[in-house]
C-alpha cells in the first residue's frame, strides 16, 4: 500500500468552517435587514441610516446594513479576536471598498464600549442572555438605552416557551449544502433557568462536528424582560411573537420572540432548512466522538452553575 493511500482521506466535517454553517443554519440577514428598516419606518416616520450590532461575531448584519447604499453606516461589537477578524477576512473583506470603509468593527465589552448615537441598536440570536443577574441585564439595557437617539430603536430576540425547558435535540437538514444542523439543549435547571447548549453539524458522508459551539445563558422570560427594558427607561417594549395558530394565539414553542423598544425580528423560529426533527427523533444520532467527527476544543476552564443572584463572568466555557 502507497503512503498515499494509507493517508487518512479528507472528511467534509475536516474541511468545513463553522461560522460559515452557522449562518447557513441560523441567520437571515437579508430578511433581518428589511424587517429592521420597515419597523423603525413604521416606528419613527424616517429611514434608520446607522446601525450598531451588539455581540455581532462575524459582522454580516452590519454587512449587509450597508449594501442598502451610500448612506448606510454600521458598527459591530464582539469581545472575541478572533471571530471579529474572521468577520474582517471574511465578511468585510467581500464588501466593496465603498461599503467596507462604512462598517466599523469595536473589540469591547457592550458593558462598557462607547460609540455616537445610533438609530438602531441590535442583540440578536440569543446573545445578551449571557447576562444572567438581574443588575447586569439592566446595566446592559441601560447602556443601550443611552446608545441610542432620540428618536432610536432597540431590537432584541429571545426563545421560549414549555420546550425551551427542555433536554433535548432538534435537527435540521440543509440537503443544498449537505449538512444537517443540530440544536441541542444538553441542560436545564428549573429554579435558576441556567440552561447549556450546543450546536453540532453533520455531514452526509457521515462525518461530524460535535459541539462547534456552546453556549451558558440564563433563559429569561418576556415579562422579566420587559419589566427590565422599561425600568431601564424605554418608553415601550412590544413583543413580537413567531407566528400566530388558527385561534390567533402566539407560538413560542422553539421560537423568538421580538422585543422592540422605542427611546422617546428576522422573524426566526428553529433554524430554516429542508427538514426537521425534535425530542426522541433526533437521539443518538451523534453520541461521543468517533472517526470521522471534529470536536471544537474548550479554551476556558470549566465553572460551576451559578446560584440565584450570582454572576459569571461573560464568555462561558465549554462543558
Amino acid at each position: 500500500m502507497s503512503a498515499r493511500s494509507a493517508k487518512k482521506k479528507s472528511t467534509m466535517a475536516d474541511k468545513a468552517d463553522i461560522h460559515e454553517l452557522y449562518e447557513l443554519s441560523v441567520q437571515n440577514v437579508e430578511h433581518e435587514t428589511e424587517f429592521l428598516q420597515a419597523t423603525f419606518r413604521e416606528l419613527s416616520g424616517r429611514t434608520a441610516y446607522l446601525l450598531r450590532e451588539d455581540f455581532c461575531g462575524t459582522a454580516s448584519a452590519s454587512c449587509q446594513w450597508v449594501r442598502q447604499g451610500s448612506d448606510y453606516q454600521a458598527i459591530g461589537v464582539d469581545i472575541d479576536p478572533s471571530v471579529l477578524e474572521w468577520g474582517r477576512q471574511n465578511r468585510i473583506g467581500r464588501l466593496d471598498a465603498a461599503d467596507r470603509a462604512r462598517v466599523s468593527l469595536i473589540e469591547s465589552d457592550v458593558l462598557e464600549v462607547e460609540t455616537p448615537p445610533v438609530d438602531i441598536l441590535v442583540a440578536f440570536n440569543f446573545s445578551y442572555f449571557i447576562f444572567d443577574a438581574r443588575e447586569t441585564m439592566l446595566r446592559y439595557f441601560k447602556r443601550a438605552y443611552a446608545a441610542l437617539k432620540d428618536d432610536g430603536v432597540f431590537f432584541c430576540d429571545m426563545f421560549g416557551g414549555p420546550e425551551s425547558q427542555e433536554e433535548t435535540k432538534e435537527k435540521t437538514k440543509h440537503k443544498k449544502h449537505g449538512f444537517t444542523y443540530i440544536w441541542e439543549q444538553a441542560e436545564f435547571h428549573p429554579v435558576t433557568h441556567y440552561m447549556r447548549t450546543h450546536i453540532h453539524f453533520k455531514f452526509k458522508d457521515g462525518s461530524k462536528i460535535k459541539k462547534a459551539f456552546t453556549y451558558e445563558w440564563r433563559l429569561w422570560s418576556p415579562p422579566e424582560i420587559r419589566e427590565l427594558l422599561l425600568e431601564a427607561g424605554f418608553s415601550s417594549a412590544t413583543v413580537y411573537w413567531e407566528g400566530e395558530d388558527e385561534d390567533g394565539e402566539g407560538e413560542l414553542e422553539y421560537g423568538v420572540a421580538f422585543e422592540l423598544m422605542e427611546k422617546s425580528k428576522v422573524i426566526r423560529g428553529g433554524p430554516v432548512g429542508d427538514e426537521e426533527c425534535a425530542g426522541a427523533e433526533c437521539q443518538g444520532d451523534d453520541e461521543g466522538v468517533t472517526e470521522g467527527e471534529r470536536e471544537v476544543p474548550c479554551s476556558v476552564p470549566d465553572a460551576p452553575i451559578a446560584g440565584p443572584g450570582e454572576e459569571r463572568a461573560p464568555g462561558f466555557p465549554c462543558p
